[in-house]
C-alpha cells in the first residue's frame, strides 16, 4: 500500500478512512485529529491553562506531546495509586517523560493522602475499578479547581469514548448520558474538562507513540479482573471490523442528534449537589463525599 499524502511505502494502514501513510505522513494525519478534535468542538484555546492527566500509558503520554507541541500551556498531572510495582513502574515513565519535554508536573501520592488503592480495594466486595476512578476524578478535577487550571484534559480516545456511550445506552443511564462528550463545562465546583484524543481509536495512539518512540507503561493493571469495560470494547471492535468507521459515526451521532435529548438530565443532576462537610467538593449524598467517607473509614481501620 502507497501513502495517500506522498505516495511513498504505507507503515500503517486504516481501513477506516481506506487509506495508509508513511510514518512521516502519520504524524501529519494524527496532529489534524487532535486538532479537529479540539477546534470542531471548541475544546479549549491557546490562552487557557491546561492540566493534563497522565498516567504513563501511550494515551495520554501521546495527548501530552501533541499538546505540547502545538503550543499550548500544559502543566502534567499522575495520580499514584500506591499498588505495588505497578503505580513506580508507572510513575518513573511520566516523571522521566515530563522531564525529556519540559513539561511541569504535580503527582498526587494517594498513600500519603490516606487512600492507597489497595486499602481501598479491601473495603469492597466487587471490583475496585469504579471506586479508583472516582478516587482518580475527585483528584484530577480537585487539583484542577485549586490550581486555577482552565481546563482538565485526559487521553481517552474513541474506543474509551464509544465503550463509554454503549455501556451508558445498554442501561439507558440518563444521567451519564446527559454529559457524554469530548467536552464538559466547567460548572460550580467542577473544572472544564476535555479529551482531545476522541476522534482517534486506540490502533491509532498506539501506532503514533511506536512511531514517536514514546516509552509507555503497558502493563495491565493487577486489580482489573472483573471490568466489564473490556468486554464491551471487544464486542465494538468486531462492529468495527465488519463495517470500518462505524465507531466514529456512532459517537458523532451521538453528539449531533442524541445527546440534546438528555440535556435536562445535567441540570437537573448539578441542582441534587452540595458541598461535601469535610472538603468543600460537589456531591449527591446529602453529608460527606463517598472519597471522604472512604478516607474517614480506612483512617479508623488504622487506629
Amino acid at each position: 500500500m502507497k501513502c495517500k499524502m506522498c505516495g511513498e511505502t504505507a507503515a500503517v494502514s486504516l481501513r477506516s478512512c481506506h487509506a495508509g501513510f508513511c510514518e512521516k505522513c502519520y504524524q501529519i494525519y494524527f496532529r489534524r485529529q487532535v486538532k479537529r478534535g479540539i477546534e470542531s468542538r471548541n475544546l479549549f484555546s491557546r490562552d487557557d491553562r491546561i492540566l493534563a492527566a497522565l498516567s504513563g500509558g501511550k494515551d495520554s503520554l501521546a495527548l501530552a506531546l501533541e499538546l505540547v507541541e502545538l503550543g499550548y500551556n500544559v502543566t502534567g498531572l499522575f495520580i499514584d495509586l500506591a499498588i505495588p510495582g505497578s503505580s513506580a513502574k508507572a510513575r518513573g515513565i511520566t516523571e522521566e517523560f515530563c522531564r525529556a519535554h519540559g513539561l511541569p508536573l504535580i503527582v498526587a501520592d494517594l498513600g500519603r493522602e490516606g487512600l492507597p488503592i489497595p486499602e481501598v480495594k479491601k473495603l469492597l466486595r466487587r471490583p475496585v475499578c469504579s471506586m479508583c476512578g472516582k478516587i482518580k476524578r475527585y483528584y484530577f478535577n480537585k487539583i484542577a479547581v485549586d490550581g486555577g487550571f482552565d481546563c482538565l484534559a485526559t487521553g481517552h480516545n474513541l474506543d474509551d469514548e464509544v465503550s463509554r456511550l454503549f455501556s451508558n445506552t445498554l442501561r439507558w443511564d440518563k444521567a451519564y448520558l446527559s454529559d457524554q462528550g469530548p467536552v464538559l463545562e466547567a460548572c460550580p465546583g467542577f473544572a472544564r474538562k476535555a479529551k482531545p484524543l476522541w476522534r482517534l481509536t486506540e490502533f491509532e495512539t498506539a501506532n503514533y507513540a511506536f512511531i514517536r518512540n514514546i516509552p509507555c507503561h503497558s502493563d495491565p493493571c493487577p486489580y482489573s479482573g472483573g471490568a466489564s469495560f473490556g468486554v464491551l470494547k471487544n464486542v465494538l471492535q468486531k462492529l468495527e471490523s465488519g463495517m470500518p468507521g462505524k465507531k466514529l459515526d456512532f459517537y458523532l451521532g451521538f453528539l449531533d442528534r442524541g445527546r440534546e435529548a438528555f440535556a435536562k438530565e445535567q441540570e437537573s443532576k448539578a441542582d441534587a449537589l452540595a458541598p461535601c462537610w469535610e472538603c468543600g467538593a460537589p456531591t449527591s449524598s446529602g453529608d460527606i463525599c463517598g472519597v471522604c467517607r472512604a478516607k474517614r473509614t480506612l483512617a479508623e481501620r488504622r487506629a
